[in-house]
């Protein structure tokens, strides 16, 4: 072969390799940058059912069905409830027993293959919960948003915002406590969230452009009678609930910030959710790097907006080492640096945005002590 083609030819493949590797990093980002709203992330695994009887279920035996607490099951057509795992319950050694709560609709068929959830309910604050609530449109930068609102007697409000491949339905898990404690509840649907308006470039921004939905949530609540509020996110909504109370005008109305597992390390939640869908090694930095070419992502403005120097509210931080996909690290290091402003409860067992689920009664007394001198 002569020279010329030789260097042609060489150069030829290495402008393939180059464009595979770059397809392959847009593949590897769009588990985050693409995650549909409740649709399942990667690192839920999923489970076959291997019999059902009254008020139990049994499931494959792994890791995820052996969690303490209370969690959804989902599969196509079904929603149920599953409670913890039931002892001295005859059972294969490959599977495990847990408590059957409620199958809001659809029916466990043996033989399908289910999920579980931090999702417990399914529909709107009335049909699951038996709330008064209203339906609301907030006007946001994009269009119109969708929200639950649920009175309540306080000035002071929590808005609920979710994160990562949930709905607006994952916020019911603490509705009914926050009815109860009588905090009115603003409960946001974002751009992306099904009836919201859809992000410019169809991608999801991890909460570094979401949070201007919560600024507009932010102001209908003062609008509508709001003293103050708090922000309660979890995962990706727990960074737009730090990114609102650094930027937004009305920051000084926001009397607290509830985060649960909170991402405050987008590029490692990335490598993560790649990781979770089997991702090479190899191509996880290619993946960082086109998420952050495709939407503008910088981490350090999610760093500043995570600053304890910088920030007026106190917050209260529900994390655990359990969380594969949100770095519990960088939870105890923001609390470490904010003595006396920012509190972490530890939720042992507890995966990505369940720490409700783990441990419900905990968690609720937990919040009724952080909220009630702000209330």
């Amino acid at each position: 072969m002569r020279p010329a083609t030789a260097t042609a030819a060489a150069v030829t493949t290495l402008l393939g390799v180059g464009a595979a590797a770059v397809a392959a990093g847009r593949y590897a980002s769009d588990v985050a940058l693409k995650a549909s709203p409740g649709r399942p992330l990667p690192s839920d695994p999923r489970l076959t059912v291997h019999a059902t009887a009254a008020g139990q279920v049994t499931l494959t035996r792994c890791l995820a069905a052996l969690r303490p607490g209370m969690y959804g099951l989902e599969g196509p057509g079904v929603h149920a409830v599953v409670g913890p795992v039931l002892e001295g319950v005859a059972h294969a050694p490959d599977t495990v027993v847990r408590r059957l709560e409620r199958v809001s609709h659809g029916s466990l068929v043996v033989g399908h293959r289910v999920r579980l959830t931090p999702q417990v309910y399914s529909g709107d604050p009335g049909t699951a919960l038996g709330l008064d609530y209203k339906d609301v449109e907030i006007p946001g930068e994009l269009g119109s948003l969708p929200a639950w609102f649920v009175p309540g007697q306080r000035e002071t409000w929590v808005i609920t915002v979710h994160g990562l491949g949930a709905t607006r339905e994952h916020p019911m898990n603490i509705m009914g406590f926050l009815a109860e404690h009588q905090f009115p509840v603003l409960d946001l649907a974002y751009r992306g969230d099904p009836g919201a308006p859809r992000s410019p470039d169809g991608l999801g921004h991890l909460g570094d452009s979401e949070w201007r939905d919560l600024d507009a949530a932010i102001r209908y609540a003062i609008r509508f009678g709001a003293e103050r509020v708090v922000l309660h996110g979890w995962s990706t909504g727990a960074s737009m609930a730090l990114h609102a109370a650094a930027k937004s005008a009305l920051s000084g109305r926001i009397a607290g910030l509830v985060l649960d597992s909170p991402v405050l390390d987008w590029e490692a939640t990335l490598r993560a959710l790649a990781t979770a869908r089997r991702t090479p090694a190899p191509l996880l930095p290619l993946a960082v790097r086109a998420a952050q070419g495709r939407t503008g992502l910088h981490g350090d403005r999610l760093l500043r907006a995570a600053d304890p120097d910088h920030m007026r509210a106190p917050a209260l931080i529900f994390h655990g080492p359990a969380d594969t996909l949100a770095s519990w690290e960088r939870s105890r290091e923001l609390a470490a640096r904010g003595p006396g402003l920012i509190s972490l409860h530890i939720v042992p067992q507890a995966p990505h945005a369940a720490m409700w689920n783990a441990d419900p009664a905990g968690y609720e007394e937990t919040l009724r002590r952080f909220l009630t001198p702000l209330g």
